[in-house]
């Protein structure tokens, strides 16, 4: 299979650290190129981004209509009905893109895998998935697909792995309720989560950006040119 296309944007000419960005629903690649610039100024570490476009599908809640989309939506309350085939499609793909940056000469305890929405969704069930483990996974406004099957799924390699997982405590769309018990399940297990909830609806705000920022720099530091 064919690696998703990509924007790809670099901060600096021979990065050392990758961040792999996935969109939510109905997005694109270039939803979240905007967030480098703010980044970088909050202090972000040196790196390349890559935003991923994910494949076009219909989306069983939005009447069928053919839309950028993980994985399908089946039901609103999103763990009814879960479209297993599609998530797993998506982690495949979204690995592909790892072994990439690997071969790019970036270590996998350089690569972040971060997404909002379904991106952090996907985020999610690859990142604590890997034989090897990344730097660190950024969840926003999501929560962990499959969740009856991740104990037995996950690999005991990245279970300690740094997550950042934020939401809105007024997100219409995915529920805080659902991100908080997607952090409650991890955190039960052992996954050390740093979670942030902010007074805004199924978006990101620039207090999460800083965080964000500082997340990065915790766990990437400078990155070497």
């Amino acid at each position: 299979m064919e690696l998703l296309e990509c924007v790809e944007l670099t901060t600096t000419p021979n990065p050392g650290s990758a961040v792999i960005w996935l969109h939510g629903l109905g997005a694109d690649g270039y939803d979240f190129v905007p967030v480098v610039k703010e980044l970088e100024a909050q202090g972000a570490p040196l790196a390349r981004y890559l935003f991923p476009h994910a494949p076009q599908m219909p989306v069983t809640i939005n009447n069928g209509y053919v839309m950028r989309a993980w994985y399908d939506i089946r039901h609103a309350d999103l763990a009814s009905r879960e479209d297993e085939a599609g998530v797993r499609s998506s982690q495949a793909a979204v690995q592909r893109l790892i072994e990439r940056e690997v071969h790019r000469g970036v270590p996998r305890s350089r690569i972040v895998l971060a997404g909002f929405s379904q991106g952090a969704a996907i985020t999610l069930h690859t990142g604590l998935r890997q034989a090897e483990p990344l730097a660190a996974l950024v969840a926003l406004s999501g929560y962990l697909p499959l969740a009856e099957k991740f104990g037995a799924e996950r690999h005991a390699a990245s279970a300690g792995v740094p997550i950042l997982m934020a939401h809105g405590t007024q997100d219409p769309v995915v529920a805080v309720a659902r991100g908080r018990q997607s952090r409650d399940l991890l955190q039960s297990l052992g996954h050390p989560v740093q979670w942030h909830e902010y007074p805004m609806p199924h978006s990101v705000c620039a207090e999460e950006i800083e965080a964000i920022a500082k997340f990065l720099r915790d766990r990437l530091g400078q990155s070497p040119d």
